[in-house]
């Protein structure tokens, strides 16, 4: 892709579609983008549920943020459709971000492909990775934008650790510890406890460390998991890789259980730890020192969003695209093998 090809006008305009959870998180986050100067506005949204538009969806809540009062947006300011082809028709409209349950993501992606929008859509892109490589190739054809939101790879520390790991300025990555836990969702319980739909915790929650595994080192020669797809541990196997990749992801029994998103990362000449629940998030420790790296500000949804406005306005690529969400899903499909089966799976080149 050249520059230019699919760049927007000097303003970005947004259409949100979904306004639960994630839903809130995008509108926030792209206001807050707006807010700092960034070229992008939410012109619309839309969600089926008529209760949700009629209160701009206060009092969504989310693993990681508490109970929202407030409505997610200004109506004076942000048109609520009534239906959703009100909200593709819109030729201002740019962008929509696609914050719905999975099992609706690949009807809506060809919609607003269709209509010519670029697209910002929720992990999972869709349980089969044989959906996501069809919706690439729509993609490509109608010479659009989809990303998958990968939020991982842009949350602070995370591309602080790719860094060190792809600059060796720490020496050699020797192992690599992540977790990825917390209580099974109370909100859309309908839809995340039911596998059929979501996935389960595997998809939920682990999709994000076996994304950040294959960005980090590439697709791994082989998985050994155990647990079940709502608690797992899986190790990667690499040639020539760190010796040991292990990621824990999944629900908790128990609504009490805290959200915890980690990981070690042992390398030659330091140890680097990151604690969502500590501040500050990251901390180094080499020869005797101890030091908190400099890392931006904002979280993963901020830096994913800014990310694709900026590809958008200079008209590149984004970094993620659906091609890796479907080899992420080939990822996840060979875990729940190893689960099935109790062995270690071989990843065929």
């Amino acid at each position: 892709m050249t520059g230019g090809e699919h760049g927007v006008g000097p303003s970005i305009g947004v259409g949100v579609i979904g306004l639960g959870f994630m839903g809130g998180v995008h509108l926030r986050a792209f206001d807050q983008a707006a807010t700092d100067g960034i070229a992008v506005e939410t012109i619309a949204v839309w969600d089926h549920n008529e209760e949700r538009r009629r209160l701009g969806g206060a009092g969504v809540r989310g693993n990681i943020t508490s109970t929202e009062d407030a409505p997610l947006f200004d109506p004076l300011r942000v048109r609520v459709d009534e239906d959703l082809a009100s909200l593709l028709g819109d030729a201002s409209i740019d962008l929509v971000s696609i914050c719905t349950p999975t099992d609706t993501h690949a009807e809506l992606i060809t919609r607003a492909l269709d209509a010519g929008k670029h697209v910002l859509v929720e992990k999972p892109v869709a349980l089969e990775s044989e959906v996501i490589r069809t919706l690439a190739r729509e993609a490509r054809a109608a010479d659009r934008i989809v990303m998958p939101a990968m939020c991982m790879r842009f949350w602070p520390g995370w591309r602080w650790l790719k860094e060190r790991i792809d600059d060796r300025e720490l020496g050699e990555l020797l192992s690599l510890t992540l977790v990825r836990i917390g209580a099974p969702p109370s909100w859309s319980s309908d839809f995340y406890l039911d596998p059929s739909r979501s996935g389960d915790a595997i998809v939920d929650l682990h999709i994000h460390d076996a994304d950040c595994v294959r960005w980090l080192f590439g697709m791994p020669n082989a998985v050994s998991s155990v647990g079940s797809p709502r608690h797992l541990s899986t190790a990667y196997t690499f040639n020539g890789g760190p010796a040991m990749v292990v990621a824990e992801g999944g629900w908790m029994p128990t609504p009490s259980a805290p959200f915890q998103m980690s990981y070690r990362a042992c390398f030659e000449r330091g140890v680097a730890t990151f604690d969502i629940q500590r501040d500050p998030w990251l901390v180094l420790h080499t020869a005797g020192e101890v030091e908190h790296p400099e890392i931006p500000t904002g979280d993963g949804y901020d830096g994913e969003i800014r990310h694709l406005v900026a590809a958008l306005a200079a008209g590149r690529a984004p970094e993620a695209n659906l091609d890796e969400a479907a080899e992420v899903m080939d990822l996840i499909a060979f875990e729940l093998e190893s689960l099935r089966t109790g062995a270690k799976v071989t990843i065929s080149s």
